[in-house]
């Protein structure tokens, strides 16, 4: 999962797009990058780490150009060098540098016919790069540089490339283009403003970078659509791809994305409250006589929906865990140990809250379990007399293969086991997950329904397919053990 935004405006880009990465921070911690353009002039600069550390002042004085994209990481199946580290430039044709959300699923194919078809050169491991080249072949196949032209070639792309996908790119001299999966997997949002009479444009992952930046959400782009905003601000649109099924990603919904952003027409913080209410009616049902006695939110992603379960329950909510802020989300860490040591170092239980009392903790979900072991672990010293765990989403049994760093089935907690086995597992004293249909319900809403979600994670449905061996090949490419090695070597 990575966080991607671009700007078109009339005076240098730099500032807005650093500031819309760091409130896309919590989509990607691994490297962040910005390029520019200013008439056929690039300037690129990224790197490892936070945003605030890979940019100082004297990087963004040389970031000019009223045309840009921004780039936050955090990796997957590809190596975890500074080289992955995005955007990605090509200088032909025209000159191309591209940002990425997602995953695609058939890189290795496409990885072959670039090199032997194509005739193009990809340096790294990553689909990003691969994406890239798609595209430049695609366009470097038309006559000239037109909008009609990069819509054209959008459509090539999307008839080759299978996965989730939102991509924001910049071509120089032209300006800003951006476009999403057919499926609408990975999120993508259209932002406008007008300054001095004249339009601007934005398009990010989540709204919340565009209400920093202080443009108005207009609308979400369109499953299979392309946006293409040109350097003196026109903008154009059109449907390169027959829709599939739309069916956007529900984890986005539970964990990635911001409580203040809207995706596809959905509020994440209305999402996570109904979350919660579903989750406390399901608690009703199964323990009408329970005996708990708080309700507490492993912060920050479950506080909505414990807030809602312990309206639901009648019973207090309170905050038991103070959060060191400088320590980043543990879900998205390479690494099993690295995960692990952090749980102490970012969670702190207040004793307060805990002693004595029967005590429901919620989590927005449980991936691999280790986390959820020792925040459990972290109830008891405290003094809790019994832990009992609720998850706001299903039980992850599958790995998510559209751009979010789920690892091989093996590695997660509720692969081939029960819920009471679980349960025994984490050491809670019951444990009580979200009914995927609940969960269905609770994102979709009342007011603008969507049909169908990808729930590949808990349900093991992969809306676009998936080839033979795939499983094997991410098995290998996406496990600790092998990620590891990549960082040894």
């Amino acid at each position: 999962m990575c966080g991607i935004i671009g700007i078109v405006a009339q005076s240098d880009v730099a500032g807005q797009l650093y500031d819309g990465l760091t409130v896309l921070q919590h989509r990607g911690q691994d490297a962040a990058g910005i390029a520019t353009t200013s008439g056929r002039r690039l300037r690129v600069h990224k790197g490892n780490g936070l945003v605030r550390d890979v940019f100082d002042q004297k990087t963004m004085q040389e970031l000019e150009g009223n045309v840009g994209i921004a780039h936050c990481r955090y990796p997957t199946a590809g190596s975890e060098g500074s080289d992955e580290a995005q955007p990605f430039y090509v200088n032909s044709p025209y000159g191309i540098a591209l940002a990425h959300n997602g995953n695609l699923i058939n890189t290795d194919k496409l990885r072959r016919e670039v090199f032997e078809t194509d005739r193009r050169n990809v340096n790294t491991e990553s689909d990003s790069e691969v994406l890239l080249n798609v595209f430049a072949h695609e366009l470097d196949s038309q006559n000239r540089l037109t909008p009609d032209s990069v819509f054209n070639a959008i459509t090539g792309v999307t008839q080759r490339v299978v996965g989730g996908y939102a991509v924001v790119m910049t071509i120089l001299g032209f300006g800003l283009v951006g476009f999403r999966d057919p499926n609408g997997i990975r999120p993508l949002v259209l932002g406008k403003r007008v300054v001095d009479g004249k339009d601007e444009y934005a398009l990010a992952s989540e709204s919340v970078a565009l209400d920093l930046t202080g443009f108005e959400r207009v609308r979400d782009v369109l499953p299979g659509e392309g946006i293409v905003i040109t350097n003196d601000g026109q903008l154009f649109e059109r449907q390169c791809a027959e829709p599939g099924v739309f069916a956007p990603c529900i984890f986005e919904y539970v964990y990635f994305a911001r409580p203040d952003s809207m995706m596809d027409n959905v509020s994440v913080h209305k999402a996570r409250m109904r979350m919660g209410k579903t989750l406390g009616e399901k608690i009703l049902r199964e323990r009408p006589d329970h005996d708990i006695d708080v309700v507490i939110p492993i912060p920050d992603t479950s506080r909505d929906a414990a807030l809602e379960i312990a309206t639901v329950l009648g019973v207090k909510y309170r905050e038991g865990f103070i959060k060191n802020r400088y320590v980043g989300r543990t879900f998205i860490m390479p690494g099993q140990s690295q995960r692990a040591k952090s749980v102490r170092r970012k969670l702190n239980p207040i004793p307060l809250e805990f002693r004595g009392r029967n005590v429901l903790l919620v989590d927005d979900s449980i991936v691999r379990g280790t986390t959820s072991q020792q925040i459990v672990q972290m109830a008891r010293e405290a003094g809790a007399k019994k832990v009992y765990l609720a998850s706001a989403a299903p039980p992850v049994r599958y790995p998510n293969i559209y751009g979010i760093d789920m690892p091989s089935a093996e590695e997660l907690v509720a692969h081939n086991r029960t819920e009471k086995q679980i349960e025994e597992l984490l050491g809670c004293d019951w444990l009580i997950y979200q009914d995927l249909g609940d969960l269905v319900e609770a994102v979709s809403g009342p007011k603008h329904r969507i049909d169908q979600f990808d729930t590949s994670c808990f349900s093991g449905e992969y809306v676009t397919g998936v080839d033979d061996g795939y499983f094997d090949r991410i098995r290998e490419a996406r496990s600790d053990t092998e990620k590891s090695r990549r960082r040894a070597s």
